[in-house]
């Protein structure tokens, strides 16, 4: 393999930066400082750039079928359009098998992902049934490499606390960790249920059937399980409101092993989306739902503090034509999910970095290093340092692109940031070296994603 000079960049990593030089040899980073040699290198010009660690995004749904829809991507589709936003690796989550198995999602999705994908990728276990074999089976699991199990508070698969408790139980014995979509299932059903009585089916009913305070308690309750399961390490996915960022805040502060992830979509649109014309609406249906623009700002609050520790982006995209066929005429048969793989470097670069919310460091600790470090993938990714993985992405700092599906990668037939203005966008991503996209283009070769079999938890 040729070796690789990035040559004249601002190197960022989540503590420092610094003009450098980063050489690359047999796919890691061989050396980062000034004037390095350029010998049988491939001189790749960074000047003016900013050269940064490959993104790390622990919350995919590329994969996912459910209620005999799927989403618009599969691996290959779906990584090239996280490897286009500057993503080089991803940790999907598959979805529940009817009879709950923990093991046999696994191996379909690795079947699935092997030779398919741009970026690299790792595994989440799911568990939706807890019986005499969960013990073994999870601690197979994280024999595999895969540290991480989630549970939903909600849906069909959802645990009931004493199940969860014997999780949390199970993953700290073995040294893993559980993430968690905090959500009370009961208060979801009775208010969905008043809702379609009174025939409310509209867009404007779903936040209402999914309210704030719903999420609060679930955060409390998860947080109260964890402690009765000796204080068990928790993960709490796609936080949407301010009022659960408190209950975070609260147990961090008793030193508990609360760690919290947010995504774009909570941090830069509303609940007005649902209040749209005609089916425009439906694009915004996820859940949890969009909240109020004092929970957004709460929750920027909380990525400059530190008491959130990550951005990923729980990618789900159906089209907007599944959501048409199943939702307009009844918002509670209406998929959920949206497509972000792709926006969420360049939107938290431009409206965090770029607008004095977030430094750049922390940009950096939120979208590679943190989440690389909690979910055992570091040191090999999510820094720029002799050794890792070499995972990078220049970004051209002044480079303007008006989002809108035909200027993304992505398979999706919307996109739920169309006509935002990103000041920020990645021209040239390597993953171990090799050229994903490169001059901002997608280079048409063969996928070069490997899995990764991930460290236990030790934070």
């Amino acid at each position: 393999m040729t070796a690789v000079l990035v040559k004249g960049g601002t190197v960022v990593t989540s503590t420092e930066t610094l003009k450098a030089d980063v050489r690359v040899e047999n796919g890691r980073i061989a050396g980062v400082g000034a004037d390095l040699s350029s010998h049988e290198a491939h001189i790749i010009d960074a000047t003016g750039k900013l050269v940064l660690p490959g993104g790390v995004d622990v919350h995919t749904h590329f994969n996912l079928e459910v209620g005999g829809l799927k989403v618009a991507d599969g691996f290959h589709e779906g990584t090239r359009s996280a490897a286009c936003g500057g993503t080089t690796t991803i940790v999907e989550h598959p979805g529940f098998t009817e009879d709950g198995s923990i093991t046999a999602p696994i191996a379909n999705y690795r079947k699935q992902a092997q030779n398919n994908c741009v970026t690299d990728y790792a595994l989440h276990g799911v568990v939706a049934k807890v019986g005499e074999n969960t013990k073994d089976d999870l601690a197979a699991l994280v024999r595999e490499g895969i540290p991480s199990v989630k549970v939903y508070m909600t849906y069909a698969g959802r645990l009931n606390d004493e199940e969860m408790i014997r999780v949390l139980e199970i993953m700290k014995a073995e040294h893993g960790l559980v993430t968690v979509h905090a959500e009370n299932h009961e208060v979801i059903a009775e208010l969905t249920r008043r809702l379609k009585d009174e025939g409310r089916l509209a867009p404007t009913s779903h936040p209402l059937s999914r309210p704030g305070y719903c999420e609060a308690e679930a955060v409390e309750r998860m947080i109260a399980l964890s402690r009765a399961a000796g204080n068990a390490p928790l993960y709490i996915v796609h936080l949407s409101t301010g009022a659960g960022l408190e209950a975070i805040r609260r147990a961090k502060a008793e030193g508990l092993p609360v760690y919290a992830e947010t995504c774009p979509q909570y941090l830069l649109l509303t609940d007005d989306e649902y209040a749209r014309e005609g089916d425009d609406a439906l694009k915004y249906v996820l859940s949890p739902p969009l909240r109020k623009r004092e929970d957004c700002e709460a929750l920027w609050q909380g990525l400059a503090d530190g008491s959130i520790d990550t951005v990923a982006t729980d990618h789900c995209s159906f089209n907007l034509s599944q959501k048409t066929a199943r939702g307009r005429d009844n918002i509670f048969a209406c998929p959920g999910g949206i497509p972000g793989a792709e926006t969420r470097l360049p939107l938290l670069y431009s409206e965090g970095v770029a607008k004095g919310r977030i430094t750049l460091n922390r940009f950096v600790e939120l979208v590679s290093t943190a989440p690389a470090r909690i979910m055992g993938l570091a040191p090999a990714k999510g820094d720029i340092a002799p050794g890792a993985d070499a995972d990078i992405v220049i970004l051209d700092p002044e480079r303007k692109v008006t989002i809108s599906p035909e200027t993304l990668c992505h398979n999706a037939d919307y996109n739920p940031y169309e006509g935002f203005v990103a000041t920020g966008w990645p021209e040239t991503v390597l993953l171990r070296g090799e050229a994903i996209i490169e001059n901002n283009e997608f280079r048409e070769r063969e996928a070069l994603g490997r899995f990764i079999e991930r460290s236990r938890f030790t934070e």
